[in-house]
């Protein structure tokens, strides 16, 4: 079975809600469980698993939780191999006030993982979702699980539900 970790960047509390689902739907350990303003060390912990969980709301300009700022810099400065690693990604927005930047921080993410050499798997159809645009949108697809607790909570559980169930069927063994 492959190992998996949960990278988790939350500030209100709702990435770290599907980061929760994940730990019950995948039977994660505690441990493998990182908050990046609490829990995250360094870059080479995610050399410990196969399979990332990456989460993280969106802020500003579309930005990335100030807990990825740094250790996206430092992958990308050091040229991290992640050639091997499977990864998700997952995260909050707000589709009517920030509309314009939906839940950009996932597309930013995207980026860096893949450009290191990440497979990523968890796209999400983007016909269930209002908002302008989103660095997190790739061929008609949202590059992960977005979410808005503001605007569309009534969606959330259900979302959360079918993205794991995706899942399980893209995961490596």
């Amino acid at each position: 079975m492959a190992k998996i970790g949960i990278f988790c960047g939350t500030a209100g509390g709702t990435s770290m809600a599907v980061a929760n689902a994940l730990v019950e739907a995948f039977e994660i350990e505690e441990d493998d469980v990182i908050n990046m303003e609490e829990d995250f060390d360094d870059i080479e912990q995610f050399e410990d698993y196969d399979v990332l969980f990456i989460g993280s709301s969106t802020w500003g300009q579309g930005d990335v939780h100030f807990s990825w700022v740094d250790p996206q810099l430092e992958m990308q400065d050091e040229e991290m191999d992640l050639s091997g690693k499977t990864v998700a990604f997952f995260g909050a927005g707000d589709s009517v006030k920030h509309g314009e930047h939906f839940c950009s921080a996932l597309g930013k993410l995207h980026k860096t993982f893949t450009d290191l050499g990440a497979k990523s798997i968890g796209f999400v159809d983007k016909g269930d979702y209002a908002y302008e645009f989103s660095l997190a949108e790739m061929d008609g697809k949202l590059c992960g699980l977005a979410i808005d607790q503001h605007n569309e909570a009534d969606k959330t559980d259900t979302r959360i539900a079918n993205w794991i169930e995706s899942l399980k069927g893209q995961i490596p063994a």
